[in-house]
């Protein structure tokens, strides 16, 4: 069995972009920064100083740059569930597969 198969089934994009995650605590709900280090439209792999579980739901704001989208900065809330955490040069890595996603209106 070839363990390097690439099993990705969207395209991903190198993407520096920050990102704010909420996920379940000991405590109740956490936040924490972030920044992507891989986006596709299925699913990211972002890096964090949080203790997020596997397995566990997370909810996320992406902030689409100007320079990308071409017209304004463009908000998406994503709801997703994490693959998995390793660690990262003193954070984490999480992967995670989006389940759903909005965009959320401009700020007038």
């Amino acid at each position: 069995m070839d363990s390097g198969t690439e099993r990705r089934a969207a395209r991903r994009f190198s993407m520096m972009l920050p990102l704010r995650v909420r996920f379940t605590a000991d405590n109740g709900m956490a936040e924490s920064d972030g920044q992507t280090r891989d986006v596709s439209f299925r699913g990211l792999y972002f890096l964090v100083e949080a203790n997020i579980e596997p397995d566990s739901s997370i909810e996320f704001v992406l902030t689409l740059p100007q320079q990308i989208t071409l017209a304004g900065d463009v908000h998406i809330r994503c709801y997703a569930r994490v693959l998995r955490v390793e660690p990262h040069n003193g954070r984490r890595g999480v992967a995670a597969v989006i389940e759903r996603y909005e965009f959320l209106p401009a700020a007038a």
